[in-house]
């Protein structure tokens, strides 16, 4: 059962090591920019600046209104009087339908004679 105990120390201390080696290798991360290429040049902002105009500022004139003589078109349409009117009378009515049926039962049978009297 205490065979056990030097295994779990030597495991113990190989944590140890390799926990304190890797702290001293890592490098915290940096949040700065990266110091800018040395291909890179500062330029100053660009502003447009517009031509200046060659000719002075167009104005639209609207076109004048039409005369009144032209105001009309030359041509009018008429369309065709219509038919005359003739009455047509109502169609006759159809036949009436029959009476509805209605069930009337058999006569009842005649009296039969009574059955013969046997002595």
């Amino acid at each position: 059962m205490a065979n056990f105990w030097p295994h779990l120390a030597y495991a113990l201390a190989l944590c140890l090591i390799v926990t304190n080696v890797a702290a001293n290798v890592y490098e915290p991360y940096s949040y700065t920019n990266p110091p800018p290429s040395p291909s890179f040049r500062w330029l100053p902002p660009y502003f447009h600046k517009s031509p200046l105009p060659s000719s002075p500022a167009y104005y639209y004139k609207s076109p004048p209104p039409p005369s009144p003589s032209s105001h009309y078109p030359s041509y009018y349409y008429n369309s065709p009087p219509p038919p005359p009117y003739t009455y047509k009378s109502p169609p006759p009515p159809s036949p009436s339908p029959p009476p509805p049926y209605v069930y009337q039962s058999p006569p009842p049978p005649s009296p039969s004679p009574p059955p013969p009297y046997v002595y």
